[in-house]
C-alpha cells in the first residue's frame, strides 16, 4: 500500500497562526499532481506539538476528505502518553485515514520494554495499520532494531520510518524482520531505498515533490544512476531545509514560493535572516527557484 515519495506535510498558516485551509488544498492537490505518493498530516513538519487534540483530528480530518483516496494518507498519532496516542489514532480512523504514523514517546524516555507496550496497546485497542517512527535526535528515545523486530509480528504494525541516518542500522532491521522500511532522513533516502527500503517519508518533498517523486521511483526500481543523479541536485536542499529546527525552513521556502503563508506558531519563529540566501542557493540547485 506504501511507497515512493510519502510528504510529511507541512500544516499552512496565516501570519497570526490560525491554520490555512485553503492553502492545505492548494498543497494537497499539487502533491497530487507531481507524483507524490503518501500524504502524512500533523507529524513533526505538521507541528503537531503546538496544534490542539481539536485542530490535530480537524486536520487529519480535512486532509482525508480532500485527498479523496487518490494517494493513501499516514496521520501522525504519536503522543508521549499512550492513552493520548490511543485517541488520536482512534479520530484518524473514524476520519478514514489509511493508516496511522506513531513517534516513539518523546521526553519520558521509555525502556525498551515501554516501548513495546506503547505500541502493542495502540494496536490491540485501534484497528488501524501502523507505521513506526524512530527519531532520537528529537525524542531522546531510541527505539532499537531488536524491538521494531519484536513489533513486526504484530499484526497492525506495517512498516517503520527509520531516521537515525544510520544505513547500517536500516539495514540490519530488513535484515531481521520481515517490514517494510521508510526513511526518515533526506540525505540518506537514495542509499536506503537503493539498499531495499520501500521510499521515505520526506520534509524535503514539500518543496520539491516532483523530483522526490522521481528519485524514489529510479530508487526503488534499481536506477541507481538515475536515482543518485536526482538526489545529488537535492542534497545542498535535503541540508539546508535543515539549518534550523523543522519546518522553520521548509515553511519558509514554501512561502518564498508563495504556496503559503508564513505563519509558524511559537515557541518556533520565522528563519533567521543569515539562513535565507542558503536555502535559497539549495532551492536554485535543485531547480524549483530562479
Amino acid at each position: 500500500m506504501l511507497r515512493g515519495s510519502i510528504v510529511a506535510l507541512v500544516t499552512p498558516m496565516t501570519i497570526d497562526g490560525n491554520i490555512d485551509w485553503v492553502a492545505m488544498d492548494g498543497l494537497l492537490e499539487w502533491h497530487i499532481e507531481m507524483g507524490t505518493t503518501g500524504i502524512v498530516p500533523v507529524g513533526t513538519t505538521g507541528e503537531s506539538a503546538t496544534v490542539s487534540i481539536d485542530e490535530h483530528c480537524k486536520i487529519v480530518q480535512h486532509v482525508v476528505n480532500t485527498v479523496r483516496k487518490r494517494v493513501p494518507v499516514i496521520a501522525g498519532t504519536g503522543a508521549n502518553a499512550t492513552w493520548e496516542a490511543i485517541e488520536l489514532t482512534k479520530a484518524a480512523k473514524e476520519a478514514g485515514a489509511d493508516a496511522c504514523l506513531l513517534v516513539t514517546p518523546y521526553y519520558n524516555k521509555p525502556t525498551q520494554e515501554g516501548l513495546y507496550q506503547h505500541y502493542k496497546a495502540i494496536a490491540d485497542t485501534v484497528d488501524l495499520p501502523q507505521v513506526l517512527y524512530n527519531v532520537p535526535s528529537r525524542t531522546a528515545c531510541d527505539m532499537l532494531p531488536e524491538t521494531i523486530a519484536r513489533l513486526a509480528e504484530l499484526d497492525q504494525v506495517i512498516a517503520v520510518k527509520e531516521a537515525t541516518g544510520n544505513i547500517d542500522r536500516t539495514k540490519q532491521i530488513l535484515q531481521i524482520c520481515d517490514l517494510a522500511v521508510f526513511s526518515g532522513d533526506d540525505l540518506t533516502a537514495c542509499e536506503l531505498m537503493l539498499s531495499g527500503a520501500k521510499g521515505t517519508i520526506s520534509v524535503t518533498a514539500n518543496v520539491a515533490p516532483e523530483k522526490m517523486a522521481a528519485m524514489c521511483n529510479a530508487a526503488i526500481s534499481g536506477q541507481a544512476e538515475d536515482a543518485t543523479s536526482i538526489d545529488k541536485s537535492l542534497a545542498q536542499l535535503h541540508n539546508n531545509l535543515f539549518l534550523e529546527a523543522n519546518p522553520i525552513p521548509v515553511k519558509w521556502a514554501l512561502a518564498e514560493m508563495d504556496r503559503i503563508p508564513r505563519g509558524i506558531r511559537l515557541p518556533l519563529t520565522q528563519l533567521s535572516p543569515e539562513c535565507h540566501d542558503r536555502v535559497l542557493d539549495a532551492m536554485r540547485i535543485a531547480g524549483i527557484t530562479k
